[in-house]
């Protein structure tokens, strides 16, 4: 009985991790250069361009960047910026805050959205 316990708890505890793999920051610089980096900056200290600077953004209160006008619905939306919603938002930003000033339509594969969110964890 103890043994299938511990199987138990040994099972569960595996499927309990992340529910996020760990993307590639190479690839997600390379997909953020081709997809991101004509709206967005993510140098620390610049100015928005047609989005906000996203350098620092994981952890941060959504519409919190200082010289960017966000949409009302962004600045309703009270998030924060962790893998979760980052993923969500960037699968379909307008799905998930309508009203969002992004005309963005998404990054549809997982991992790509992975690799992008890996890459911008790297700017703290």
């Amino acid at each position: 009985m103890k043994l299938m316990t511990l199987g138990l708890s040994l099972a569960l505890s595996l499927t309990a991790t992340s529910a996020f793999a760990d993307g590639d920051a190479a690839k997600g610089e390379k997909i953020f250069k081709r997809k991101c980096m004509s709206c967005h900056t993510i140098e620390e200290g610049a100015g928005a361009k047609i989005g906000p600077n996203l350098f620092g953004i994981t952890g941060k209160k959504s519409a919190s960047v200082e010289g960017y006008n966000y949409s009302k619905a962004m600045k309703d939306a009270d998030l924060v910026w962790d893998k979760q919603t980052l993923d969500d938002y960037l699968k379909k930003p307008r799905d998930y805050v309508k009203g969002t000033k992004m005309g963005f339509v998404g990054l549809k594969k997982e991992s790509e959205r992975q690799d992008v969110i890996t890459y911008l964890e790297t700017f703290k």
